[in-house]
């Protein structure tokens, strides 16, 4: 059974930095598609950075230049590095994955992401 299991985000001061990672287990599919959204109470899970299984990645505008996303060595883990960090970067943020010849989307379980001013 395909699990995603996500690292613990944090409390970290604005202009700071965290790195978050989720690996993928379960799976014998290869992996299509990887990303992080973010979500605040209230409002729409939104996407954060994606990254292709032919490497190519895309961010969203709010954070361009200040997140990065990767894959890792062994290609089932995902990473988003988060620098100069801003209030308006909290949020619960999740990973998302989608599988070759695996029908659905699968998710982390979220995790809390706090900026502080």
């Amino acid at each position: 059974q395909v699990r995603l299991v996500e690292s613990a985000g944090g409390l970290v001061q604005a202009g700071g930095s965290l790195r978050l990672s989720c690996a993928s287990t379960g799976s014998d599919f290869s992996i299509k598609n990887m990303a992080w959204y973010r979500q605040i109470p209230g409002k729409q899970r939104e996407l954060v950075a994606s990254i292709r299984s032919t490497g190519s990645t895309s961010y969203a505008d709010s954070v361009k230049g200040r997140f990065t996303i990767s894959r890792g060595n062994a290609r089932n883990t995902v990473y988003l590095q988060m620098n100069s960090l801003k209030p308006d970067d909290t949020a619960v943020y999740y990973c998302y994955v989608s599988y070759f010849g695996l029908s659905g989307d699968y998710w982390g379980q979220g995790t809390q992401v706090t900026v502080s001013s």
